[in-house]
């Protein structure tokens, strides 16, 4: 069974300023077990469900190998990783991890890694649109990974 974990925050935790938009933007460490046989590939997407505009993307990243057990914090913000994982757009209009940096209120990040049975042939830089088309019928396993992001003010810091 695919599961996923983070070594910065536990599954429904909040997670720390330092991987905010505004507190450093660096992407989270993340592990993962469980791959099935069958899969080819992994894909990982991040998402807010509750930003006022409707699913918010922070994060896409495909092309990732069967074999590999996780994504090291703060990748850089490149089309295609040293390994050769690329990642895609962000809702901000960014290549790679783009932080929580909800308007108001506490808001829920998805991280969903997918098992797939093939590999997929995108170019760096998909939209959260191209993924899901590419990902469409070929998901064997999904995991999640939940954290929460409490809205600051900018220049404000955490209690």
């Amino acid at each position: 069974m695919l599961q996923l974990k983070s070594g910065a925050f536990e599954h429904e935790g909040v997670i720390p300023d330092k991987y905010s938009k505004t507190g450093g933007n660096i992407s989270p460490s993340l592990m993962w077990t469980g791959v099935p046989p069958g899969a080819r590939s992994l894909s990982l997407i991040v998402d807010d469900p509750d930003a006022p505009s409707g699913i918010f993307v922070h994060w896409l990243v495909y092309g990732i190998q069967p074999t590999a057990t996780g994504l090291e914090e703060g990748l850089p913000a490149t089309p295609t990783l040293p390994n050769g994982v690329k990642q895609g757009h962000n809702d901000f209009g960014e290549l790679g991890y783009g932080g929580p940096q909800p308007p108001s209120g506490t808001h829920r990040y998805f991280f969903h890694l997918y098992a797939i049975d093939r590999e997929l042939q995108l170019p760096p830089g998909a939209s959260r649109k191209v993924l899901d088309k590419a990902l469409s019928g070929h998901v064997l396993e999904e995991a999640q990974l939940m954290g929460k992001y409490k809205h600051r003010e900018p220049g404000s810091r955490a209690a």
